[in-house]
Protein backbone atom coordinates (compact mmCIF):
# COMPACT_ATOMS: atom_id res chain seq x y z
CA UNK A 1 0.00 0.00 0.00
CA UNK A 2 2.84 2.36 0.82
CA UNK A 3 4.45 1.74 -2.60
CA UNK A 4 1.17 2.33 -4.41
CA UNK A 5 0.52 5.51 -2.51
CA UNK A 6 4.04 6.80 -3.21
CA UNK A 7 3.81 6.05 -6.92
CA UNK A 8 0.40 7.69 -7.22
CA UNK A 9 2.01 10.98 -6.25
CA UNK A 10 4.58 10.55 -9.00
CA UNK A 11 1.85 9.87 -11.57
CA UNK A 12 -0.04 12.96 -10.48
CA UNK A 13 3.07 15.16 -10.81
CA UNK A 14 3.85 13.80 -14.27
CA UNK A 15 0.26 14.30 -15.41
CA UNK A 16 0.30 17.88 -14.10
CA UNK A 17 3.53 18.63 -15.99
CA UNK A 18 2.11 17.19 -19.22
CA UNK A 19 -1.11 19.21 -18.87
CA UNK A 20 0.94 22.37 -18.15
CA UNK A 21 3.03 21.99 -21.32
CA UNK A 22 -0.06 21.26 -23.42
CA UNK A 23 -1.72 24.42 -22.09
CA UNK A 24 1.39 26.56 -22.75
CA UNK A 25 1.78 25.26 -26.33
CA UNK A 26 -1.85 26.15 -27.12
CA UNK A 27 -1.54 29.71 -25.75
CA UNK A 28 1.82 30.58 -27.40
CA UNK A 29 1.23 32.95 -30.36
CA UNK A 30 2.75 32.09 -33.66
CA UNK A 31 5.93 33.93 -34.60
CA UNK A 32 5.43 36.93 -36.94
CA UNK A 33 8.62 35.94 -38.71
CA UNK A 34 7.31 32.43 -39.31
CA UNK A 35 4.00 33.82 -40.57
CA UNK A 36 5.76 36.17 -42.98
CA UNK A 37 7.98 33.37 -44.27
CA UNK A 38 4.97 31.13 -44.83
CA UNK A 39 3.14 33.96 -46.59
CA UNK A 40 6.12 34.71 -48.82
CA UNK A 41 6.41 31.04 -49.77
CA UNK A 42 2.78 30.92 -50.78
CA UNK A 43 2.83 34.09 -52.86
CA UNK A 44 4.08 33.74 -56.40
CA UNK A 45 6.27 36.61 -57.66
CA UNK A 46 4.70 38.71 -60.35
CA UNK A 47 6.73 40.31 -63.09
CA UNK A 48 5.71 43.33 -65.11
CA UNK A 49 5.21 42.41 -68.76
CA UNK A 50 8.07 43.57 -70.93
CA UNK A 51 7.13 45.71 -73.89
CA UNK A 52 9.27 46.04 -76.94
CA UNK A 53 8.84 48.78 -79.48
CA UNK A 54 8.28 47.75 -83.05
CA UNK A 55 10.43 49.32 -85.79
CA UNK A 56 7.41 51.37 -86.87
CA UNK A 57 7.00 52.77 -83.33
CA UNK A 58 10.68 53.61 -83.14
CA UNK A 59 10.54 55.38 -86.49
CA UNK A 60 7.51 57.40 -85.37
CA UNK A 61 9.58 58.83 -82.51
CA UNK A 62 12.37 60.10 -84.79
CA UNK A 63 12.66 62.98 -87.24
CA UNK A 64 15.26 63.10 -90.00
CA UNK A 65 16.26 66.72 -90.62
CA UNK A 66 18.50 68.21 -93.33
CA UNK A 67 20.54 71.20 -92.10
CA UNK A 68 22.20 73.44 -94.67
CA UNK A 69 23.90 76.81 -94.82
CA UNK A 70 25.81 78.59 -92.09
CA UNK A 71 26.40 75.79 -89.59
CA UNK A 72 29.72 74.19 -88.75
CA UNK A 73 28.66 70.67 -89.79
CA UNK A 74 25.86 70.71 -92.41
CA UNK A 75 24.20 67.39 -93.04
CA UNK A 76 21.30 65.08 -92.31
CA UNK A 77 20.59 64.40 -88.64
CA UNK A 78 18.25 62.00 -86.90
CA UNK A 79 16.45 63.78 -84.08
CA UNK A 80 13.78 62.90 -81.55
CA UNK A 81 10.22 64.07 -82.19
CA UNK A 82 9.74 67.18 -80.04
CA UNK A 83 13.32 68.43 -80.37
CA UNK A 84 13.79 72.09 -81.29
CA UNK A 85 15.83 73.88 -83.94
CA UNK A 86 18.33 74.82 -81.21
CA UNK A 87 18.91 71.09 -80.59
CA UNK A 88 19.79 70.35 -84.19
CA UNK A 89 22.04 73.43 -84.38
CA UNK A 90 23.92 72.00 -81.40
CA UNK A 91 24.21 68.67 -83.23
CA UNK A 92 25.68 70.55 -86.19
CA UNK A 93 28.35 72.10 -83.90
CA UNK A 94 26.71 75.53 -83.87
CA UNK A 95 26.55 78.48 -86.25
CA UNK A 96 29.41 79.79 -88.36
CA UNK A 97 30.65 83.35 -87.85
CA UNK A 98 28.64 84.47 -90.90
CA UNK A 99 25.29 83.07 -89.74
CA UNK A 100 22.42 85.53 -89.37
CA UNK A 101 21.02 84.02 -86.16
CA UNK A 102 18.39 86.76 -85.84
CA UNK A 103 16.47 85.11 -88.68
CA UNK A 104 16.40 81.68 -87.02
CA UNK A 105 13.56 80.55 -84.77
CA UNK A 106 15.45 78.35 -82.32
CA UNK A 107 12.27 77.40 -80.47
CA UNK A 108 10.59 75.79 -83.49
CA UNK A 109 9.84 72.07 -83.18
CA UNK A 110 11.63 69.86 -85.69
CA UNK A 111 9.72 67.46 -87.90
CA UNK A 112 10.53 64.55 -90.17
CA UNK A 113 11.84 65.53 -93.63
CA UNK A 114 12.39 69.12 -92.51
CA UNK A 115 14.97 71.24 -94.36
CA UNK A 116 16.63 73.97 -92.29
CA UNK A 117 18.68 76.49 -94.28
CA UNK A 118 20.63 78.92 -92.11
CA UNK A 119 21.40 82.12 -94.06
CA UNK A 120 24.48 84.30 -93.89
CA UNK A 121 24.17 87.93 -92.91
CA UNK A 122 22.57 89.83 -95.80
CA UNK A 123 20.97 86.76 -97.37
CA UNK A 124 17.25 86.01 -97.52
CA UNK A 125 15.47 84.51 -94.53
CA UNK A 126 16.03 80.79 -93.87
CA UNK A 127 13.96 78.06 -95.45
CA UNK A 128 12.47 75.88 -92.73
CA UNK A 129 10.42 72.73 -93.27
CA UNK A 130 10.37 73.14 -97.05
CA UNK A 131 11.49 70.49 -99.58
CA UNK A 132 14.91 71.06 -101.07
CA UNK A 133 14.83 73.60 -103.87
CA UNK A 134 11.36 74.93 -103.03
CA UNK A 135 10.99 78.71 -103.10
CA UNK A 136 9.28 80.46 -100.21
CA UNK A 137 6.58 83.03 -100.82
CA UNK A 138 7.39 86.08 -98.70
CA UNK A 139 3.94 87.55 -99.35
CA UNK A 140 2.26 84.88 -97.28
CA UNK A 141 2.23 84.30 -93.53
CA UNK A 142 4.22 81.18 -92.67
CA UNK A 143 1.81 79.44 -90.36
CA UNK A 144 4.53 77.26 -88.82
CA UNK A 145 6.85 80.10 -87.81
CA UNK A 146 4.61 83.16 -87.51
CA UNK A 147 4.36 85.05 -84.24
CA UNK A 148 1.08 85.90 -82.56
CA UNK A 149 1.26 89.44 -83.98
CA UNK A 150 1.79 88.13 -87.50
CA UNK A 151 -1.07 85.65 -87.20
CA UNK A 152 -3.51 88.38 -86.18
CA UNK A 153 -2.89 90.01 -89.56
CA UNK A 154 -4.75 87.13 -91.17
CA UNK A 155 -8.47 87.56 -91.93
CA UNK A 156 -10.66 86.09 -89.20
CA UNK A 157 -7.78 85.51 -86.78
CA UNK A 158 -7.83 87.48 -83.55
CA UNK A 159 -5.46 87.24 -80.57
CA UNK A 160 -7.27 84.24 -79.07
CA UNK A 161 -7.17 82.20 -82.28
CA UNK A 162 -3.56 83.24 -82.88
CA UNK A 163 -2.57 81.88 -79.47
CA UNK A 164 -4.58 78.70 -80.17
CA UNK A 165 -2.66 78.19 -83.44
CA UNK A 166 0.68 78.60 -81.66
CA UNK A 167 -0.36 76.27 -78.82
CA UNK A 168 -1.48 73.60 -81.29
CA UNK A 169 1.78 74.01 -83.21
CA UNK A 170 3.87 73.58 -80.06
CA UNK A 171 1.90 70.64 -78.69
CA UNK A 172 1.20 68.67 -81.88
CA UNK A 173 4.00 69.66 -84.24
CA UNK A 174 4.07 71.72 -87.40
CA UNK A 175 1.08 72.00 -89.71
CA UNK A 176 1.45 69.85 -92.82
CA UNK A 177 -1.58 71.05 -94.79
CA UNK A 178 -3.96 74.02 -94.48
CA UNK A 179 -6.70 71.55 -93.48
CA UNK A 180 -4.80 70.86 -90.26
CA UNK A 181 -6.05 74.24 -89.03
CA UNK A 182 -9.53 72.75 -88.81
CA UNK A 183 -8.38 70.92 -85.68
CA UNK A 184 -8.32 74.28 -83.87
CA UNK A 185 -11.51 75.33 -82.12
CA UNK A 186 -13.09 78.33 -83.84
CA UNK A 187 -11.63 77.68 -87.28
CA UNK A 188 -14.15 76.17 -89.66
CA UNK A 189 -14.38 75.55 -93.39
CA UNK A 190 -15.38 79.15 -94.23
CA UNK A 191 -12.55 80.64 -92.18
CA UNK A 192 -10.11 78.23 -93.79
CA UNK A 193 -11.23 79.27 -97.28
CA UNK A 194 -10.34 82.88 -96.52
CA UNK A 195 -7.01 81.89 -94.98
CA UNK A 196 -5.63 79.60 -97.69
CA UNK A 197 -4.54 82.38 -100.04
CA UNK A 198 -2.80 84.25 -97.21
CA UNK A 199 -0.84 81.45 -95.53
CA UNK A 200 2.05 79.13 -96.37
CA UNK A 201 1.89 75.53 -95.11
CA UNK A 202 4.43 74.16 -94.48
Amino acid sequence: MYWLKKNSYIFIVIAAVIIFFIFISKEEPSSPLSASLISSDLEEPTEAPLTKETPAEQQARTAVVDVKGEVMQPGVYEMEQGDRIRDIIDRADGFTENADILQVNLAQVVQDEMVVLIPAVGQEEPVVNAPAGEQTNNNKIKINTASSEELTQLPGIGPAKAEAIIAHRDNHGLFQTPEDLLEISGIGEKTLETLIEHIQVP
